[in-house]
């Protein structure tokens, strides 16, 4: 497969070609090895970690101290706290995820009509993306004071009941809930309008030449066009959903009543504040697989409807 010609060694093709897509490999790892590093030491480790931790009674430090199987996970299902997180996390992510979905695509169509001055509003509807949780949940903890908040003296000056917003049970889920909508809608807002300015025009044209009305190119042309941007950012929020922390620790800390107490606020509680490490990392691994069963299912029955173009 080889020869020598003028004391130097002459390669066949084939060899020639095994040797280039060795090379090619080895650059490729070479450009991948930081971003190889980062995952390992941010996301691979800890989450083999947590699953290792789930099996085990662990001391205050986090160590493994006794091996105890799959009671962590037994124990999970037979707590009235754990099951309440779980309960109280399928409420949120229900009143979260279809109603900030709905109000950013109704701001989207608003955005995308081609008016005087629109730029402005564009802006004021996109600008929740650049506030930070804490400054953002800082500002609803002061509206939804009881006394000295805006929303209670609103209703007073409409003869109507005030609310313990963050302090009634029956209302702090919503309240907290408020925030988060009002808080992911600039982020979802900006995702739908770039969606939505990528449809082709003469779509929209060839519609208004046969007569079609506004809702009818909004069921047959707008929808079915966005249909892949939706179907992003479906999944996007709902994942964000199920990861909410910051907003639940500042206004509630999981009250009252643990009726705001997220599963992954209920894992923080249970590492950091009872030294549960090895309970914490049982229902950590119980979040991923929901959140990873959830998604599945998404891609599996959600992709189907939607229209690539």
């Amino acid at each position: 497969m080889k020869a020598e010609v003028n004391n130097s060694v002459v390669y066949s093709r084939p060899q020639l070609s095994i040797w280039k897509r060795s090379l090619n490999a080895r650059t490729a790892l070479l450009y991948l090895l930081p971003s190889i590093l980062l995952f390992t030491v941010f996301i691979f480790y800890p989450m083999f970690r947590t699953i290792y931790l789930s099996f085990f009674l662990t001391d205050q430090q986090g160590v493994a101290a006794l091996f105890v199987g799959f009671e962590n996970y037994t124990y999970l299902l037979q707590d009235p706290s754990f099951r309440n997180s779980v309960k109280a996390t399928a409420l949120f992510v229900l009143y979260t995820v279809p109603t900030g979905i709905i109000i950013a695509l109704f701001l989207a169509l608003l955005a995308n009509e081609k008016l005087k001055g629109i730029g402005f509003f564009r802006t004021i509807f996109s600008s929740t993306m650049g506030i930070s949780v804490a400054a953002s949940s800082v500002v609803w903890l002061f509206l939804f004071h009881p006394s000295v908040g805006m929303f209670n003296r609103l209703l007073s000056v409409l003869n109507l009941p005030q609310v313990q917003w963050l302090l009634d049970p029956e209302w702090a889920l919503i309240s907290v809930s408020i925030s988060t909508i009002w808080l992911n809608t600039g982020f979802t807002f900006l995702i739908l309008l770039g969606g939505l300015q990528n449809i082709d025009e003469h779509l929209y044209e060839s519609a208004k030449i046969d007569g079609a009305s506004y809702w009818y190119q909004l069921r047959r042309i707008t929808l079915p066009m966005l249909s892949p941007t939706l179907f992003f950012i479906i999944t996007i929020t709902l994942i964000n959903a199920f990861q909410t922390f910051g907003q639940i620790d500042i206004l509630t800390k999981g009250g009252p009543s643990q009726a705001t107490n997220l599963i992954v606020y209920s894992i923080y509680r249970e590492a950091f504040i009872n030294y549960q490490f090895g309970t914490a990392s049982a229902q950590a691994v119980v979040l991923f697989i929901c959140i990873l069963v959830i998604t599945i299912l998404q891609f599996k029955l959600g992709e189907k409807k939607v229209h690539y173009q």
